[in-house]
């Protein structure tokens, strides 16, 4: 990112908060299983309960990773970003 003039100001790591995010899901779907198939078909329904299963799967195993990175664009060694982080 350097390379191309932008400099990282925060970088996060999201694995633990998806994990728990997709079995929140997969639980809603379960719970609300008729409602979907209704909405969606049962093989569109079928495709999103493996998937999120999966994804929190891989998540929970640490196989999947999700960073967040905030980069700003830098002009003549300043960002303008603060010294602390606003948040």
């Amino acid at each position: 990112m350097q390379d191309v003039g932008l400099e990282v100001q925060h970088e996060e790591n999201f694995r633990t908060h998806y994990a728990r995010t997709l079995a929140g899901w997969c639980r809603n779907l379960v719970d609300n299983w008729d409602e979907c198939v209704a909405e969606v078909g049962e093989s569109t329904a079928r495709v999103w309960g493996l998937y999120m299963a999966g994804s929190r799967l891989g998540f929970e195993r640490n196989e999947i990773q999700l960073h967040h990175v905030l980069a700003t664009k830098t002009v003549d060694g300043d960002s303008g970003y603060p010294l602390r982080h606003p948040f």
